[in-house]
């Protein structure tokens, strides 16, 4: 596994350089997000660790525009900023997940673990529902051939959608695909999301059903039924 940290603490860099060493992991340290730009130039990582306060901006600021150009790879935020409006806004700009300093070490390689297993069980995945495909491997959604533009979440969320389509998928699930662990992010962000995505997917003759109670599901116009709004 191949990561790149990018954090300005020469303490916790260093320590998370060995600890990850020890494991047999390749690890990239950057302590500025010029340095970062460089880094991510040739592409190549399965996961990046992101501070939020580097001595040249923001790290949030970094991660949209690496958003622009890479939808796929993962990106943890490793933060102190931790209220649940920073969090929020942390998954918003796409990160994939949110850990706030101070940390557990155990807790942080857990869900690197999971971060860089679920990025690989994306790639390469293709799925069809209706005028809609979904790929894993290019981080894209097409509508008619024609690219639906996405943030990282609601690439995320339609995933999920349309694995299980027409299916319902527990509201639970949706959220803790966003949330992760994160769980003060909040119920609501869920109907966020579905939201969002119920308004760019209409043009595709595609909706998104609330089953009361349970979940959600992808459906194609014509389709209905009782439960459903």
């Amino acid at each position: 596994m191949r990561l790149l940290l990018i954090e300005d603490d020469a303490v916790i860099a260093r320590e998370l350089a060995l600890r990850w060493h020890a494991r047999d992991w390749a690890v990239l340290g950057c302590t500025s997000l010029a340095a970062a730009d460089e880094a991510v130039r040739d592409g190549g990582f399965d996961l990046v660790v992101l501070d939020r306060g580097l001595p040249d901006g923001d790290g949030l600021d970094w991660l949209a525009r690496l958003r622009q150009r890479d939808r796929l790879t993962p990106v943890l935020v490793l933060t102190a900023r931790d209220r649940v409006a920073d969090r929020v806004q942390g998954l918003h700009a796409g990160a994939d997940d949110y850990l706030v300093k101070p940390f557990a070490a155990e807790e942080l390689d857990a869900r690197v673990e999971v971060l860089t297993r679920r990025a690989a069980a994306a790639r390469g995945e293709l799925l069809q529902y209706g005028r809609l495909s979904w790929r894993g491997a290019e981080g894209q959604v097409l509508v008619d051939g024609r690219r639906l533009e996405l943030s990282p979440r609601e690439f995320e969320v339609l995933g999920l959608l349309m694995r299980r389509a027409p299916h319902v998928v527990p509201r639970r699930v949706l959220i803790d695909a966003l949330a992760e662990r994160n769980l003060d992010v909040g119920d609501s962000a869920a109907e966020v999301y579905v939201s969002r995505l119920r308004r760019r997917i209409a043009p595709a003759g595609l909706q998104i059903l609330t089953v009361r109670g349970f979940g959600y599901r992808l459906a194609l116009d014509e389709q209905d039924g009782p439960g459903l709004k």
